[in-house]
């Protein structure tokens, strides 16, 4: 039996029964047969499939985050806002998808030459618990969009939010077999992707992870997408407005319970401000309301596994043995764990060099713009970063020497349906969302007539 508990009071709250090998392989032809169809049926279909699905979303937001809410213990009004979230990537590729695959006409020495984007077939997408809902949705929009199939193997402890998701799927009018939720743990992931019927796969979830469906993906000639960790560091100027930039870090780095791969890890703050800021951010962090996820006012909630949270401390006081002070927080109950922030954190500390995944905050003081650049690229990842300033054309000169996925002036990195998502270094390779993530997985085919 594959298990959902309740992080915060340790209830099981769903169990599931495993598929059998007969049962997967039955889902994989069915993956294969409704493919040839879908693939070939007009993009109207497609986009009134999709803006049904936005509409099914938002008519049952309370249910859904409810959901969410008991697999993986997110503050209920987050994960209300995830669903509005997935809705909005549904109605972009609903409204964006035709003119995104449209032929590219390409003038050479034919009468007509041109590219077409075609689907490759189904595709396989391993998904993570931190953001049950979305993770999947800004996966299967663009790839149903695209002419696609979804079969989807998600995170044991949402698999409610998994069988859910492909419930909507169909209510909304996609055929049986458009998108599918693959009931089994990891270790069948192998035989999946060896698989003739599927034809890619894309992951977001840690470095082993994404390393060991990548190389099986190679071994078998087959495109892979890899959304891997984060350690986006916040930088603050000397010229930064303080309130706002305190108010955005604190988003950035304790939404979601500080559980997300482009959470603003790592606080860098120039000396001049560092004492000042420094004394407001505790004051702030120290007023953040933790408790009980269902309560609409709650913003802390527990992590969503007890091991994460006991993790989590090992890295705070690996790094306070190495000289760090911690000025807020640091305790731990079960999977709860303290909004902390510490100071005097240096780059080797586990704090500084590893993706902590959880609510806690390090800083680190920078005297010098070109010393804080260093402190930020000193990372195995390249997910983001974010910079704080108001002298915003200043600071655009710095942007070709951040080596991340994204650069975000004045603001959290964030997902956007409009904007490529996605990192280099550890952090994985590929592009979600927007045309460059739609066009992902499709045969760019070209055509010359002579």
């Amino acid at each position: 039996m594959i298990t959902s508990l309740n992080p915060y009071n340790q209830k099981v709250v769903y169990e599931f029964s495993e598929l059998s090998t007969a049962q997967l392989e039955e889902k994989l032809k069915l993956a294969h047969s409704t493919f040839l169809s879908w693939r070939l049926g007009p993009m109207e279909e497609r986009v009134e499939c999709m803006r049904s699905v936005a509409g099914i979303l938002r008519e049952n937001k309370a249910l859904y985050g409810k959901t969410i809410t008991l697999e993986m213990g997110k503050p209920i009004a987050q994960s209300l806002a995830e669903i509005e979230k997935c809705a909005w990537v549904c109605e972009y590729y609903a409204q964006n998808a035709h003119r995104q695959l449209k032929d590219e006409i390409i003038k050479t020495d034919a009468s007509k030459s041109y590219v077409r984007y075609e689907p490759l077939g189904p595709i396989l997408a391993i998904m993570p618990w931190n953001f049950p809902f979305w993770q999947v949705f800004r996966f299967a929009a663009p790839n149903l969009m695209a002419g696609n199939v979804g079969l989807l193997k998600h995170a044991s402890n949402v698999m409610r939010c998994a069988q859910v998701i492909e419930m909507i799927f169909e209510k909304a009018g996609f055929p049986k077999g458009c998108f599918q939720n693959l009931t089994i743990k990891s270790d069948k992931i192998p035989s999946i992707l060896e698989s003739d019927i599927v034809k890619a796969v894309t992951l977001t979830g840690s470095e082993g992870a994404g390393a060991s469906v990548a190389a099986t993906a190679g071994k078998n000639i087959k495109k892979s997408l890899l959304e891997l960790g984060g350690n986006n560091a916040l930088i603050v100027f000397r010229d930064a407005d303080i309130q706002r930039t305190l108010e955005i870090c604190v988003q950035a780095r304790f939404l979601n319970t500080g559980q997300s791969c482009i959470a603003g890890k790592r606080l860098l703050i120039h000396s001049d401000i560092a004492e000042e800021f420094t004394q407001r951010l505790v004051e702030e962090v120290a007023q953040l309301k933790s408790g009980d996820p269902m309560d609409l006012e709650t913003y802390i909630g527990v992590l969503a596994r007890e091991d994460l949270a006991r993790d989590l401390e090992k890295q705070v006081y690996a790094s306070v043995a190495m000289g760090a002070k911690i000025l807020v927080g640091g305790k731990r109950d079960k999977a709860f764990f303290e909004p902390t922030v510490l100071v005097q954190v240096t780059r080797d500390m586990p704090i500084f060099r590893e993706e902590t995944f959880g609510p806690v905050i390090g800083i680190t003081v920078f005297k010098k713009d070109e010393e804080a650049l260093a402190l930020s690229n000193d990372s195995h990842f390249g997910l983001g970063v974010s910079l704080f300033t108001s002298n915003t054309k200043k600071i655009e000169s710095l942007i070709p020497f951040f080596n991340e996925g994204a650069v975000f002036i004045n603001e959290l990195v964030k997902s956007d349906p409009r904007l490529p998502f996605g990192g280099v270094k550890l952090s994985g390779y590929g592009r979600e969302l927007s045309s460059h993530g739609i066009r992902e997985f499709v045969n760019a085919k070209t055509v010359y007539i002579s």
